[in-house]
């Protein structure tokens, strides 16, 4: 009697919690029919192992507001126990219809109605009907190890407690896992435990809804002001520090060297020459006041001695003939001389065919300065820009 008491109160406080959530204006009650197969256990002796059996239900289901909803469940197939000592297990068939409440818990303690998965506590009562004893009957036990034995059905009340896990209750297919603890009389299971009998199952199901498609909300059309903050160009001014050429007078010295190929004497035909030549001279024309001297050398890996002095000669005058004649520079500014092959201003030998022309002086020179500059530029500017626009908002 106290288990019973116990269970309608638990029934009474799903009822109370569920009619205190209040039915959202987007929740539209819905029915379902489902089916579940799982395993089922009579709580008999410590070899549960041995005492596991098949279980199917089917059900018929309304959920009335998100939280509460009620059912009609049909569980059935066999139920077994058995003499641990003895090695004995008997099997019978049973079916037990119930009405079921459910209680979402999920949805009791959330803001929103869409869960992917969903926690239901249900209770309920109901009848069991048992029959086919006959395994039992067959062991031919003496009557005081099995007191309550019953022959050809036995009928009994059954009350439920479980908990239940369900997929997204908005979707038309739903799948569940749920385990069940039935309360039923002690004649159940046909032993003596001064008690009720316990029967527990575990089953998944798959379930089908109807009608749980949400009410389309209303909804009306507003304008509202809405301040952008954007990024503007604006004309600024700035000032940078920019290099400006200053050409100033210098006191300095030059060493320019114009190369010669092997045999090579004649300044008019010697490939590239002309280009050395005519940077030397531009050198040379940046001064007023300085001499120059143009000096002939030869290799001394090559040819001989009288060779090598011709050579040298011949390239020292064709130089300083093209900076007088080609380029404009006063010979009285120029010394030219030759050292043939007896001076070696090179370490590589070939580079040693060369003319070298030095001087010092005061030259004009280029130099830089920094100077500030003012310039136009744009700078990023922050401002706020307002706009309307259409918005939807949700009337109840």
């Amino acid at each position: 009697m106290k288990t019973k008491r116990l269970f309608f109160t638990a029934a009474a406080a799903l009822l109370v919690a569920g009619a205190v959530q209040a039915q959202t204006n987007d929740w539209k009650s819905y029915t379902y029919v489902e089916a579940q197969g799982g395993v089922q256990l009579t709580a008999d002796h410590p070899a549960i192992d041995k005492l596991i059996t098949p279980t199917a239900a089917l059900s018929l289901g309304h959920y009335f507001t998100p939280v509460v909803g009620a059912r009609l469940h049909v569980n059935a197939w066999q139920s077994k126990a058995g003499f641990d000592a003895l090695d004995q297990y008997y099997k019978w068939k049973y079916v037990t219809p119930d009405l079921d409440l459910m209680l979402n818990l999920t949805n009791l303690f959330s803001k929103t109605n869409n869960h992917a998965l969903n926690v239901i506590l249900l209770g309920g009562v109901g009848l069991n009907y048992a029959w086919d004893n006959d395994e039992l009957k067959a062991l031919n036990l003496p009557a005081d190890r099995v007191p309550l034995a019953w022959d050809d059905n036995h009928l009994s009340h059954n009350l439920r407690a479980g908990l239940r896990l369900e997929t997204n209750m908005s979707k038309p297919v739903g799948v569940s896992f749920e385990v069940n603890a039935n309360s039923l009389d002690d004649r159940f299971n046909s032993k003596t435990n001064d008690k009720d009998d316990w029967m527990f199952t575990a089953m998944l199901g798959l379930n089908v809804r109807f009608g749980q498609k949400k009410a389309e909300p209303k909804y009306i059309t507003k304008l509202v002001d809405v301040v952008d903050t954007v990024w503007v160009d604006e004309p600024t001014t700035i000032t940078v520090t920019e290099k400006r050429p200053v050409e100033k007078m210098e006191k300095k010295s030059i060493n320019e060297t114009v190369f010669f190929n092997i045999a090579q004497s004649d300044a008019n035909k010697a490939e590239g020459i002309d280009a050395a030549i005519k940077d030397i001279a531009d050198l040379m024309k940046t001064s007023e006041d300085a001499k120059f001297t143009v000096t002939g050398y030869a290799d001394k890996g090559t040819g001989t001695p009288s060779i090598n002095r011709k050579y040298a000669k011949q390239r020292a005058e064709g130089v300083t003939n093209k900076l007088v004649k080609e380029h404009g520079i006063d010979a009285s500014r120029i010394t030219t001389d030759s050292k043939g092959d007896t001076v070696q201003p090179f370490a590589e030998n070939d580079k040693n065919r060369c003319v070298i022309v030095t001087g010092e002086g005061t030259f004009k020179v280029t130099a830089y300065e920094d100077v500030q500059v003012e310039k136009q530029s744009t700078k990023k500017v922050m401002k706020t820009q307002t706009r309307q626009v259409e918005v939807k908002e949700r009337v109840d």
